[in-house]
């Protein structure tokens, strides 16, 4: 982390007039889980620019931490959305104008595209507007960057998934291994992968996708399976919930931390040519597996009974049934196994994940015991 950091110090102003110019960096998608990239942006001395959509009621809860931050804004200010170091726009990957506009007035040096609908359940119900945020947005941005003049000075990461493995055709994936995406989330993410390789090829743009395994931690939003599992755990725990309902509990997945993964993102636009990474821990754990940790960090024993849909998990010492299946969960095409190699960011970037399952679990966990004490409505 520290070689890292002291590799991306930068002086000078925003508009680069000193003999060094200041790193700038736009990040779409910024209220989500991964503002962890933010903070370590900010460590780093760049200035960020982050977009995010405008909504009835404001959605930055994820950052609103780093208003409070001495380093981040200028002392007696009310609401800190403009500071010396970190500036929000209203924008979306929907709307070329506007990204048009941002990039033109901001002239970045780095683009980190992680704005998507990212959750897969839901891309079966919005599969127009998936494909129209994930995919087209992603050509909206690499063309607004060549509408401004940029592709010579802008380096750009795209957030791309596993999930564009599918239907998995070897285990464990890497860059080589054919894709075959099982929903229109990972369909949408899969033209925003070739579209960033045809910017590269087309225009010499330093472009890289990311494809990125799951990564959590106790900022990913509460209708994804492992928060809703850290969740409902802690309100469990702490006697404000009985029982929760999942969808399959056989499906298994490559689990990282989030600020392990930004890291991997960082390094990727500092190396000399732009190439193409799988970022991963190399292990997976069912969702099952991913229960029994939680509950048993709070001193339960989950043991199953039933099979399919009447599976239930049962506190083995209270008797109380804690988890159920219910089908509404399930997918409509399940992508049943993920598994990366991600020796090439090892031998590479020198990148290994450093934060293990059980101490990711752990954490979120915690963290959210924490919240529900405080806001059980949280």
């Amino acid at each position: 982390m520290a070689q890292c950091a002291a590799a991306a110090a930068a002086s000078g102003d925003v508009n680069g007039d000193s003999k060094t110019k200041r790193k700038v960096a736009i990040i779409t998608g910024i209220t989500g889980q991964v503002t962890l990239c933010m903070e370590l942006f900010l460590v780093r001395g760049f200035f960020v620019h982050g977009i995010l959509r405008r909504s009835s009621s404001f959605n930055t809860g994820r950052i609103e931490h780093l208003y409070h931050n001495p380093q981040t804004h200028t002392e007696g200010s009310e609401f800190h959305i403009h500071t010396p170091d970190m500036k929000l726009h209203y924008g979306d990957l929907t709307d070329s104008t506007c990204l048009v506009k941002i990039i033109n007035e901001v002239k970045p040096t780095e683009i980190y595209n992680l704005g998507a609908q990212s959750h897969v359940k839901i891309s079966f119900d919005l599969a127009e507007y998936t494909a129209d945020v994930d995919g087209v947005g992603t050509l909206r941005l690499l063309d607004a960057v060549k509408t401004c003049g940029l592709t010579d000075t802008v380096r750009f990461y795209q957030a791309s998934t596993s999930e564009l493995y599918g239907k998995v055709q070897e285990i464990p994936q890497k860059e080589t291994t054919p894709f075959y995406p099982r929903s229109p989330y990972g369909a949408a993410k899969l033209y925003a992968y070739w579209i960033v390789v045809n910017f590269r090829e087309a225009y010499n743009l330093f472009a890289v996708n990311g494809i990125l395994f799951n990564h959590e931690s106790p900022r990913r939003g509460s209708n994804f399976v492992t928060r809703k599992i850290s969740r409902s755990v802690a309100k469990i725990h702490l006697g404000q919930l009985q029982c929760f309902s999942l969808g399959n509990l056989d499906s298994k997945r490559d689990w990282g931390h989030a600020k392990d993964y930004v890291e991997a993102m960082w390094l990727m636009l500092q190396q000399k040519e732009p190439i193409d990474f799988v970022i991963a821990t190399g292990e997976v754990h069912s969702v099952r597996e991913f229960v029994e940790k939680a509950f048993k960090h709070v001193g339960k024993t989950i043991v199953w009974e039933g099979k399919n849909e009447e599976e239930v998990g049962r506190c083995q010492e209270t008797g109380v049934i804690h988890v159920k299946v219910d089908p509404k969960y399930y997918r409509p095409t399940e992508v049943d196994f993920l598994q990366g190699d991600s020796s090439k960011a090892l031998k590479i970037l020198g990148w290994k994940p450093r934060v293990t399952f059980e101490e990711l679990v752990k954490e979120m966990v915690d963290e959210d015991i924490k919240l529900m004490r405080n806001n059980p409505n949280a």
